[in-house]
């Protein structure tokens, strides 16, 4: 048996796989992502080395995600991502799982059973950064409040996950936007190897989605900034456009099994397109 359990120390490295591939991980997403389920992160190994991964986060007893499917370029074609794949849904049982596949994999996610039902798409710019009396950071008191606006978003219980992801950092925060003492809208943002990426982002209208994005905008006029816009969120898709944003990326948000049914803002965005 050469699939088993990676460490969390492996899973910066894996994390440094995804870098070299492109997909540009927050600095601090490892500690987030082993919190949300430290037995869902899987490699294989080949003569004592790590050459495949994959992870499987139970986040809770009906829902799954799927996420850092991974093979080193040398050992590819030989049936070693196939190996973690396998042993990932058999892990998860018989929750439902969902991924953002990449185009050239999701033919291979249909085969085993994955049903694509929308998309995702990356948009990358520039936001000045700009404070909004009414945007202040998020506090522990905050906690329960955005949780369950998350569960109500995205019809998935994630709790350990999202409190992870919501708990200030070095490199990440979430700013909370207020309308009394009413949280109406937040989002979060993480530093990564290139830039920072804004996610989740929840808010009612433009104005507010546009508040929160400067308040949590780097300092820097000049630092890219990421956002993973779903398309159920065509507001938040035009008003980054509106303001220079581009696509750079698209994923398939796709399911095995019946899929969450969630009611989010009108303006929102995914926390990650590594753990949803």
């Amino acid at each position: 048996m050469t699939v088993r359990n990676m460490t969390e120390l492996e899973l910066n490295d894996v994390l440094g796989w995804a870098t070299r591939e492109g997909w540009n991980p927050g600095v601090e997403d490892a500690p987030a992502f082993f919190a949300a389920d430290p037995n869902g992160f899987f490699v294989k190994d080949v003569d004592g080395c790590p050459v495949a991964a994959i992870s499987v986060v139970n986040h809770s007893n009906d829902f799954a995600f799927l996420g850092l499917y991974l093979c080193l370029p040398g050992y590819r074609g030989r049936g070693y991502g196939m190996e973690v794949w396998r042993h990932g849904l058999a892990y998860a049982g018989r929750r439902c799982v969902g991924l953002d596949g990449v185009a050239a994999q999701q033919d291979n996610y249909r085969i085993s059973g994955f049903r694509k039902t929308g998309r995702t798409v990356r948009y990358q710019g520039v936001v000045s950064h700009r404070a909004c009396p009414n945007v202040v950071a998020a506090t522990t008191l905050d906690r329960s409040v955005l949780l369950e606006m998350e569960r109500i978003a995205t019809g998935a219980m994630r709790n350990q996950f999202m409190a992870n992801w919501f708990s200030r950092t070095r490199s990440r925060r979430t700013m909370v936007l207020k309308r009394g003492s009413e949280i109406a809208g937040f989002a979060t943002a993480r530093e990564c190897g290139l830039g920072i990426k804004i996610g989740p982002i929840q808010a009612e209208n433009a104005q507010d989605a546009l508040d929160l994005l400067r308040a949590v905008a780097p300092q820097q006029d000049d630092a890219p900034v990421f956002v993973d816009v779903p398309d159920t969120a065509q507001g938040l898709s035009l008003l980054l456009q509106q303001h220079g944003f581009e696509p750079v990326f698209e994923t398939a948000r796709m399911y095995l099994n019946t899929p969450p049914i969630g009611q989010p803002p009108p303006y929102h965005a995914i926390a990650c397109m590594e753990l949803g």
